[in-house]
């Protein structure tokens, strides 16, 4: 037998039969059938249905019985409700926004829901957390899980979340012990969970890592992600393997490994070999024969960290010229390697250590788009602009690219910043760059001088050279001129080395830096001014030259910074008048 019957008249009471409850009131019509759930009294969850019981089938069917649905809260009390609460990061361009993850075990039905605007990939870990906890033999509980990833606006993307989402459902399930009772009280949980509990590599740790620093809090980590966090000692990481050796250190047991010791422990000799590395060690200044005026530009735009064009028939040495434009560059400022490790860990490109204090050299094929350049993507990720942060971006035969493309470079070039707006969501990427460029006189190559090489017709050369638009144009500080040289230039003797401009450069560098803290190309309009120190013969030159050559406010500034690198170059306290001059035929050669 199923249970009692009851009659459609009997009084009010309450019954189990089987596995059921039902509940009624006095109306002659049963409502909201309840599952019973649970391993024992004491763990028993209710959950309302809608199904509608006629009274004739309570008379054929034993299992139901009428009572009054006040009885029924009052016969099956629930458990108090659980809530675990630990604390993550989430990639917003640059930026690594913290997290706070929110575990709720809930009765009824089992459930497992994730809220707060989690992308395709986040809502995908309800699978591997519930598989990986079950691979590493803990028990899965049988509950309405609830996960909020709070802020709720702020998009959530990636796998990185699993990891914190599975000791969450553990805390919350009191088979981990609270967060206050870690080893390493409020620290920060990042980790994709394979299947069987294995712990994998995160986009962007360096980035999370930093941020995480600079709020005072340790990061746990996947193994995998240690090797571009260690490059920084002062970074306080935590690394695993998988979720079973996290589990066991938050429990009292072996202790996790800080993100150093575990790197140098599994550094193979490759890492070792990238460390020996010299910046540039095989592109030397020495392999270019003759073009002095072209090697003095170069150097003066190394110094102050001037954009340049190099322009002239191919095969003169333009594009050779302008790869060796890092090797003349100084080693990266503190500042410079965090932000330009954190472009490369974002993008998801290796760092070693050989590579950290280098000058990073860009160069994208001209077929490149122009989202590539600037970055995007989904999610947001930096472009080559953004990757070149600190370097150099060299585009050779920069009219070949796409106009979006070169109109691209405008803002970089003014604020050291790309903003990339998008649908959904906003990011800004840091993009202060020294730009080298290269292009033909015309689309033949040849002198569009008239002569006999030259195959095109004046329309052609106005609309090639009108691809580089004077708003872009205007923002490049050095337009030089390479000419071809004679075969006796050629096989002549070398001029200086890299070694030794590298030295100049250095000198002036330093003097930039001791005398406005940064180089004279991110000079301020008013601190261009007072550092020029122009006196009334040199200031009637300057005005001049803008005024004769038709030169805008930006034109005329910049042509001023040039004269002062220039100076800087021989040590010289003041802008002089043959400064000028050069900065201006270096200005006015396009």
């Amino acid at each position: 037998m199923l249970g009692p019957r009851v009659e459609s008249g009997a009084p009010n009471t309450i019954a189990l039969s089987g596995s059921y409850l039902a509940v009624s009131g006095h109306s002659p019509e049963v409502r909201g059938i309840s599952r019973l759930r649970g391993q024992g009294a004491g763990n028993r969850d209710i959950g309302l249905g809608r199904p509608k019981v006629t009274p004739k089938l309570a008379e054929n069917v034993p299992l139901f019985v009428r009572v009054p649905a006040s009885a029924a809260g009052e016969a099956c009390a629930m458990e108090p409700l659980r809530l675990a609460s630990l604390w993550s990061r989430a990639l917003a361009g640059a930026k690594a926004i913290p997290v706070a993850v929110e575990v709720h075990l809930g009765n009824g039905l089992p459930q497992f829901q994730i809220v707060g605007l989690p992308d395709v990939e986040v809502r995908e870990s309800r699978e591997r957390v519930r598989v990986a906890l079950q691979a590493c033999g803990f028990e899965f509980p049988q509950r309405r899980i609830t996960v909020n990833l709070a802020p709720a606006d702020l998009p959530k993307e990636s796998g990185r979340f699993d990891l914190p989402i599975a000791l969450g459902i553990l805390l919350a399930g009191a088979q981990l012990p609270p967060v206050a009772h870690w080893p390493e009280g409020g620290a920060e949980v990042v980790g994709e969970l394979g299947l069987d509990g294995s712990l994998r590599p995160v986009r962007g740790a360096l980035a999370m890592a930093w941020h995480a620093h600079a709020d005072t809090r340790s990061l746990i980590l996947p193994a995998a992600s240690a090797a571009e966090v260690a490059l920084f000692p002062q970074l306080r990481v935590r690394v695993a393997e998988t979720l079973a050796e996290v589990c066991a250190w938050l429990r009292g047991g072996a202790p996790l490994r800080s993100a150093q010791a575990w790197h140098a422990a599994h550094a193979g000799p490759e890492a070792a070999e990238a460390a020996a590395l010299l910046p540039c060690a095989n592109l030397d200044l020495a392999d270019v024969r003759g073009q002095e005026a072209a090697r003095e530009a170069l150097t003066v735009a190394a110094a102050g960290g001037h954009s340049l064009l190099f322009h002239g028939p191919p095969g003169c040495g333009k594009t050779l010229l302008a790869e060796r434009l890092p090797g003349l560059l100084p080693p990266l400022e503190e500042c410079e390697v965090v932000s330009h490790a954190i472009n490369r860990s974002l993008a998801g490109l290796p760092l070693r250590a050989g590579e950290l204090r280098q000058r990073p050299c860009r160069r994208p094929h001209h077929s490149t788009p122009a989202y590539a350049l600037t970055g995007g993507g989904r999610p947001l990720r930096p472009g080559e602009m953004s990757l070149a942060h600190g370097g150099v971006l060299l585009l050779d035969e920069i009219p070949e690219f796409s106009r979006a493309c070169i109109e691209s470079l405008r803002e970089p070039l003014e604020s050291g910043l790309i903003n990339i707006a998008r649908v959904g969501g906003e990011a800004v990427f840091p993009a202060d760059f020294q730009l080298v460029c290269t292009m033909n006189p015309c689309p033949c190559g040849n002198p569009a001088d008239g002569s006999p090489g030259c195959r095109c017709s004046p329309l052609q050369v106005m609309q090639y050279r009108s691809r580089l638009s004077l708003p872009v144009l205007d923002r490049i500080d050095l337009w030089v001129p390479v000419l071809p040289e004679s075969a006796s230039v050629l096989d002549g003797p070398p001029g200086d080395s890299s070694s030794t401009v590298r030295a100049r450069v250095a000198q002036a560098y330093g003097i930039q830096l001791a005398r406005q803290g940064c180089v004279n190309a991110r000079l301020r309009i008013g601190d261009t001014l007072v550092h020029a120190g122009l006196r009334c013969a040199e200031q009637r030159i300057w005005h001049k030259i803008a005024s004769r050559h038709r030169l805008s406010a930006r034109g005329a500034h910049r042509l001023l910074r040039v004269a002062r690198t220039l100076a800087d170059l021989e040590q010289q306290p003041r802008v002089r008048e043959k400064d000028l001059l050069q900065a201006a035929a270096w200005r006015t050669a396009f």
